[in-house]
């Protein structure tokens, strides 16, 4: 048992701390483009999340800053190509990490219910925590989770796809969430800091591991999904 949690650790380590690009060999004129398409997109993401946040919870301009959120960040990272999808090996063959990505997904989504439990009985967490299901209880709520769920595709496309990719040997793992917590940080609440590190840690581990973004993609949506639909009742709002 000890050799098995000495082995996991050492492989979370070895993940984590990972210099070697992706892609090696790419052409530095392609490099430099996508770092310099990361920071400008970077800039304008910020903008927006801070801006769809300090709406009003129910106001139709939020679904305007949210979609204008998204369209930045999948422009980036379309204009920072190449993305990958990834696989992973299963059972020696090498597949699409679907299942994987979905599970993931739902087990850290029950991780943050679960966690919802505790802190829901902490006052001043607890504001933070119902002023950003604000917008969704206020709001059309299958509107706000299919934007949502969008935002998470959008963000994985450019966080673990343009951003992780351009940072090449710079701890890829570590930076790109970093940054993201800090971009994350934009919205002004620090709750959704916190998540971005959970979310974002695992995300970036799971772009390593399957070289791409579908799992980080799929894991997004479906925590999204329970996030948006089991964390507002809880927080009775």
């Amino acid at each position: 048992m000890t050799t098995m949690v000495t082995q996991g650790w050492d492989e979370l380590r070895e993940a984590v701390l990972h210099r070697e690009p992706s892609h090696p060999g790419e052409d530095p004129k392609v490099i430099r483009r996508r770092r310099i398409v990361v920071v400008v997109f970077l800039l304008i993401g910020s903008v927006f999340l801070a801006l769809s946040l300090s709406t009003e919870p129910g106001a139709s301009i939020f679904y305007v800053y949210t979609l204008a959120l998204a369209t930045t960040w999948v422009v980036g990272a379309a204009l920072s190509r190449p993305l990958h999808l990834g696989r992973i090996t299963w059972r020696g063959h090498r597949r699409r990490p679907v299942l994987t990505g979905l599970g993931v997904g739902l087990g850290l989504g029950l991780f943050f219910v679960l966690g919802g439990l505790v802190v829901r009985l902490i006052p001043p967490i607890h504001d933070l925590i119902a002023n950003v299901f604000e917008h969704a209880t206020k709001g059309n709520l299958t509107v706000v989770v299919v934007i949502a769920m969008v935002n998470g595709i959008a963000e994985e496309m450019f966080f673990r796809g343009a951003l992780y990719s351009a940072l090449g040997r710079h701890y890829p793992v570590i930076f790109s969430t970093l940054i993201y917590i800090v971009v994350t940080l934009a919205s002004g609440n620090p709750m959704l800091g916190f998540a971005a590190i959970l979310l974002g840690l695992v995300a970036a581990i799971e772009r390593r591991a399957t070289d791409g973004i579908l799992a980080p993609m799929l894991t997004h949506v479906a925590w999204t999904a329970v996030i948006l639909l089991a964390l507002p009742p809880m927080f009775g709002v």
